[in-house]
């Protein structure tokens, strides 16, 4: 249990935030009722895409676990279980389980069952599988509050994507009165982890594919953070994901299941399904795959394995996960008619046959997975749509895109300066451009510093709000900067700078090529403590990387006489051109 707990408590972004707190509270509280009384109680939370519930789950895991209660975090899918048994390791795999693992567990052997995208209930554990020896009586549900003193679900109803999933709030509110229990119920959590924190673009996917009526009819580019895109073509598509893992940022293709799902070739290999034109690529592997080549990930790993970039991933691989960017394929299973103002399904063009047997409930479920394909992506969306007339009808729901001036700034590299960006693409594709004067004398002093445009970053740098990009003039740091470099520099951090290269200002610094009172060279320091135990600047050495100069050297340095402003990341290479 201190294994499961440590290994969660160790990931950084599972911090608890505003109503998710409430509701992490909320359930501790029951956990500790439930000690003292024999009522069972069932804890309905519900929220939409990105608003934490696998946060607040997670956190509840481990700290109920470390707490000294038998904690269970269960769901029902195998993809999201067996990635997360994976992350914790074998020790800790016991804890993670699935909605039909309580078939034979007794009365309230678990203190507390956390039921993860509860939405995903089935209405019975049994299977063709289960022999008659181990067939439950029960509906899963029933199964699972007997097994727990207190039961925790967290649900999305707009995330049912197949036919016999029947997690809602009202079954289960109805199934905890059948069984006497108290009911807590936490009606929506409302932050938003996913889309960039914009309720706006769940709220507008909702409004589009009319699965609710929201305020968010138009998507407006220039005034959301989220980064939303059309592409015309699914190998342009699959260029701009891949660049963004490139980048480092995750990134996956997905999309709806409008073609045959093929099983492995003898080798190994998968088959290339998804044909559009001369586009070909496989999708994930099958759940029973069996032995599969080397670098193609199971499918239960497709999200989490850096190979699964080279697959296209379905709903049931996808869904539950996040990812910082999403490519979805809008196939013609859900069209968009003009003429009747509504969507139509087409049963036709899915292959997914559960589905397909849902009758009347097939084009709502083709919405919500498409819905849970859209709202996959934490950064952005990219959209590729194979149906005309639906990339028609999503283009009208949007207004158009501000066009932004450029102009061209030569140095010892041809740079291309926007004089300015779409938000979304501020501090994650393009960084402010300063003159180094500017940002050496000014920043920090509350005086005003003109921008001089944005440049887009094609380095290997996972971009922030703490960088910027300046022109450095002078060769007493080439090799390294080159005369007339374009480079990336980050604000100031707390830290060693010995070592590093950093722009820095002082009325004791002249630099021989500039006369300015900052310079950009490599730092070194001697520290020494005076009497009162304060230490100051005994010796700072700054050193060219370029031989042919001299350092700088400065002794004895009074407090407030000298500012480390920020650090060189790198410079921009020459070809980095729009």
């Amino acid at each position: 249990m201190n294994h499961v707990a440590n290994v969660i408590k160790g990931k950084p972004e599972f911090i608890l935030l505003d109503n998710q707190k409430v509701v992490y509270d909320m359930v501790f509280a029951e956990a500790k009722r439930s000690q003292d009384t024999s009522q069972k109680t069932v804890m309905i939370i519900e929220g939409g895409p990105g608003t934490g519930k696998s946060v607040i789950a997670i956190n509840l895991m481990a700290d109920l676990l470390l707490a000294g209660y038998n904690a269970h975090y269960a769901t029902g899918s195998k993809a999201f279980t067996t990635t997360l048994r994976n992350i914790i390791g074998t020790r800790g795999a016991c804890q993670f389980k699935y909605f039909n693992s309580y078939m034979n567990v007794g009365l309230n052997e678990i203190d507390v069952i956390i039921c993860d995208e509860a939405h995903r209930l089935r209405k019975t554990s049994n299977n063709r599988f289960t022999p008659a020896s181990r067939r439950s009586n029960l509906a899963q549900i029933d199964e699972i509050i007997r097994a727990a003193k207190v039961s925790v679900f967290l649900l999305d109803d707009k995330q049912v994507v197949r036919p016999d999933e029947i997690g809602s709030v009202d079954y289960i509110y109805e199934s905890a009165l059948r069984n006497n229990c108290r009911v807590v119920k936490f009606e929506e959590l409302d932050i938003q982890f996913r889309c960039n924190g914009s309720d706006a673009f769940v709220n507008w996917i909702n409004n589009t594919l009319g699965i609710k009526r929201t305020a968010n009819v138009l998507w407006d580019p220039d005034n959301e953070s989220f980064d939303f895109r059309i592409f015309d073509t699914p190998e342009a598509l699959e260029k701009a994901i891949r660049e963004k893992a490139k980048e480092g940022y995750s990134a996956r293709m997905t999309a709806g299941y409008c073609w045959e799902w093929s099983d492995p070739r003898n080798d190994g290999t998968l088959v290339e399904d998804v044909v559009i034109g001369n586009y070909r690529r496989p999708w994930n592997a099958k759940p029973d795959a069996g032995r599969l080549a080397k670098g193609i990930p199971e499918a239960s790993l497709w999200a989490h394995d850096p190979n699964g970039i080279n697959q296209i991933g379905c709903v049931y691989t996808a869904q539950g996960f996040e990812f910082d960017y999403v490519g979805v394929i809008m196939g013609e299973d859900l069209v968009y008619d003009f003429d009747a103002q509504t969507w139509i399904g087409d049963k036709s063009k899915s292959f997914d046959s559960v589905v397909k047997r849902s009758g009347n409930n097939f084009v709502d479920l083709i919405k919500n997975i498409y819905r849970v394909l859209f709202t996959r992506g934490m950064k952005g969306c990219y959209v590729y749509f194979i149906n005309k007339v639906t990339e028609k009808f999503f283009k009208s729901r949007m207004l158009p895109q501000k066009t932004t001036a450029a102009k061209t700034v030569t140095g010892q590299n041809n740079v291309i300066i926007l004089d300015n960006v779409e938000d979304s693409k501020k501090f994650k594709e393009y960084l402010p451009v300063y003159s180094l004067k500017a940002v050496a004398t000014s920043f920090g002093n509350e005086e005003h510093v003109e921008l001089s445009g944005w440049i887009k970053v094609d380095a290997p740098v996972k971009l922030n709000r703490d960088m910027f990009i300046a022109q450095v003039v002078g060769k007493s740091m080439e090799p390294t900067i080159k005369d007339g470099s374009y480079c990336i520099f980050r604000f100031e951090r707390d830290g060693s700078r010995n070592g590093k290269i950093v722009l820095v200002e002082s009325h004791l610094v002249s630099d021989p090529e500039t006369m300015q009172s900052y310079t950009i060279k490599r730092y070194r320091s001697k520290k020494e403590y005076d009497a009162t135990g304060t230490w100051y600047h005994k010796k700072i050495i700054l050193s060219p990387d370029n031989l042919d100069f001299d350092d700088i050297v400065l002794e004895n340095v009074p407090e407030g006489a000298f500012r480390v402003v920020a650090e060189f990341v790198c410079a921009l290479e020459a070809e980095n051109h729009e």
